[in-house]
This record gives structure tokens, C-alpha cells and sequence, in this order.
């Protein structure tokens, strides 16, 4: 998932606002304005007057970041409207009549000293301005006031997703480890000579599970390594059983989210109906191209339980959510039952 940066859309729009409207048409619009003769050959020829229109916009900086989005935020609507009214109609005129005696104190035997003297002297109230001023600057506060709800929204979310990933790691730890336990005692019983192999494996899972799961991101090749080592204890669990996992010979150098595929593995075993059948199986693979990444599982289902809740739970509304928030718009995932057999495919655009 991209990280999000201070250089967004709100920001690039302010700062579009301030070169093209403040800098630009104010200037054009103050010179039209002040009765200034027109200097041929030169483009900008007052200066000053660019720096007034700039200087002039400045007061209505902490009107547009702070006051209006904590008034949306705060639903004061009625507030918003007045506070509008006062910066614009009241206040903006007395500000101008005071910049303007400022630039006339060092303007003085300069061309526009009398632009700024009349200013200074009448009460500058331009309502083109005004109007342009508040629709411009709104315009911003709108845009702010929504990126950082999208950003608190987005927040909101990431951390509900990750104590729902937390809640599936808790859950897996003890069931897991349980079972691959009294897996290993059984094998230790017969001394086997993959006992110590499988504890090894064992002991490999369960940091990636406590210590990589918590990262963002990890690189595919020990997302795979995981999902290698849960299936070659499930087969040791169930050797009669047909468990395959099947995967490139090369891993590409990529990243993905940790345990993005854990959901779909897990319900396969838990549901599978190789629990009491053991001509029953699990058949999984990975698929990867210029275009993408395909993952797919199947297994025979269980014989109907209807008393139970609903297949996935909160492992299939986890995987749904973080696939929206790493690859939104670029994944589709599909869980189907269909003659005795419960499919699940996953496929990701990397373009």
C-alpha cells in the first residue's frame, strides 16, 4: 500500500490557488484597476502592485486551514456562515486600507505612491475581489476539510483491519499450535526422524506469524515459504490425505501484504472435508505473470452444518478490506460452492 504524503491533491490545489489566482489575476486584475499607465515592452511593470495583492491574501490564510475545516468538522454551520461574512466584509477592507498605508510609506516618489495613497485614503472595498477571495479560499477549505476526513477515514480503517488481523493471529496461534503439537508427539512416539524437521518448521511459522505479521509488507517469497510450511504440516497431520500446494519455480522480487492468504488456506483445512475422508484434499496455487497474481484453493467440503455460522467469518470480511485498501480497484476476489467443492480465487493487477 502507497504511503500517504504531505504533497496531495488539497495541497497542489492551494498551491495552484496562490500562482494562477493570487499571484497572477489579482496582479492583473489591481493594475486594470489602478489607473496606471501601461509600460510598453514590460510584462510586469509594477511589482509592488503584485506584492500588495499577495500581501493582502496572507490574512486569510488561518480563515481557510484552520478556522473553517474545525467549524465543518465541528458542524457550526451558523458560525461558518458569520465568520465568513465578517473576514470578507468587514475585516478585509480595514486590512487592504492598512497595506496600502504601509506600501505607501515606501513608495513614496514611486508611480503607484498614488495608487496606494487613494487605497489608503478611501475605504478599499473591491466586492469583485471580495467575491472571487471567499469562492477561491472556500474552495481550499472544502478541499483540506476532506482530504484529512478521507485521511481519518482511512485511518479508522487500517486500524480496525489490523485488530481484526491481530484477533486471526490469536485465533490461529493456539489452534495451530496445538494441533501441530500433538502432531509432533505422535511422531515423537514412533520416533520418526522428522521430528525435529517438523519442530524446526514449527518454530519457523510461528516467528513469521508473531514477528513478520506485523509488518506492512513482506517480501512474496516468505509469504509463500509460510504458506509452504502450513501445508506440509497439514499433510503430516492428514498423510493420507491429497494436500498440494502448487508454486513457480521462481518467486519474483515482490511485496504483498503478510498473511493476505492465510483466510482462504485456513477455512480450506478447517472446512475440508479430508477430516474424514482420506481420499480428500486440498489443492492450492500460485500463479504469477507481467499481468498479475493469481492464487487459487479448493477443497472437498464437509457434509452441511446448519447450525453453524456462515463459512470465512472474519477472515473473508478481513481479506475483502485489506484487499480494498492495498489494491483498490485492482483485485478481485471470488469464493464460490459449486458440487461438493468449496473454490476460492484471488486475482491481483500489479499494473
Amino acid at each position: 500500500m502507497n504511503k500517504r504524503t504531505a504533497f496531495n491533491f488539497s495541497t497542489i490545489f492551494e498551491i495552484l490557488i496562490w500562482v494562477f489566482y493570487v499571484t497572477l489575476y489579482k496582479y492583473s486584475y489591481l493594475i486594470e484597476n489602478s489607473g496606471l499607465q501601461r509600460i510598453p515592452g514590460n510584462d510586469f511593470p509594477y511589482p509592488m502592485i503584485c506584492l500588495f495583492g499577495i500581501c493582502s491574501t496572507l490574512p486569510i490564510i488561518p480563515y481557510y486551514r484552520w478556522a473553517i475545516p474545525k467549524l465543518l468538522h465541528l458542524k457550526k454551520y451558523i458560525a461558518l456562515i458569520l465568520i465568513t461574512v465578517v473576514y470578507f466584509i468587514f475585516m478585509t477592507p480595514y486590512i487592504n486600507m492598512f497595506l496600502a498605508w504601509i506600501f505607501r510609506q515606501f513608495t513614496y516618489g514611486n508611480p503607484v505612491y498614488a495608487y496606494f495613497d487613494h487605497q489608503h485614503r478611501g475605504f478599499f472595498s473591491d466586492w469583485n475581489l471580495i467575491m472571487t477571495d471567499s469562492i477561491a479560499f472556500l474552495s481550499i477549505a472544502f478541499s483540506r476539510f476532506s482530504y484529512q476526513n478521507e485521511v481519518m477515514r482511512h485511518k479508522v480503517e487500517t486500524d480496525h483491519l489490523k485488530l481484526q488481523l491481530d484477533l486471526l493471529k490469536a485465533q490461529l496461534q493456539p489452534h495451530f499450535l496445538f494441533n501441530t503439537l500433538n502432531s509432533l508427539y505422535g511422531m515423537s512416539l514412533v520416533q520418526s526422524k522428522d521430528t525435529s524437521r517438523f519442530i524446526l518448521l514449527l518454530s519457523q511459522m510461528m516467528q513469521y506469524i508473531l514477528y513478520d505479521g506485523n509488518q506492512e509488507e513482506v517480501p512474496l517469497s516468505e509469504e509463500v515459504n509460510f504458506l509452504k510450511g502450513y501445508f506440509e504440516i497439514e499433510q503430516k497431520k492428514f498423510p493420507e490425505a491429497s494436500i498440494r500446494f502448487n508454486i513457480p519455480e521462481t518467486i519474483p522480487d515482490m511485496k504483498v501484504p503478510p498473511l493476505l492468504f492465510l483466510p482462504l488456506v485456513e477455512n480450506a483445512f478447517k472446512h475440508g472435508r479430508h477430516k474424514l475422508e482420506n481420499k480428500a484434499g486440498v489443492t492450492a496455487g500460485l500463479l504469477l505473470d507481467q499481468q498479475g497474481l493469481f492464487f487459487k484453493i479448493e477443497n472437498e467440503m464437509l457434509p452441511p452444518q446448519p447450525l453453524k455460522s456462515s463459512r470465512g467469518g472474519i477472515g473473508l470480511v478481513n481479506i475483502r478490506k485489506r484487499l480494498e485498501l492495498y489494491y483498490p480497484g485492482k483485485h478481485k476476489l471470488r469464493v464460490q460452492e459449486l458440487n461438493g467443492m468449496y473454490t476460492a480465487d484471488l486475482s491481483i493487477t500489479l499494473k
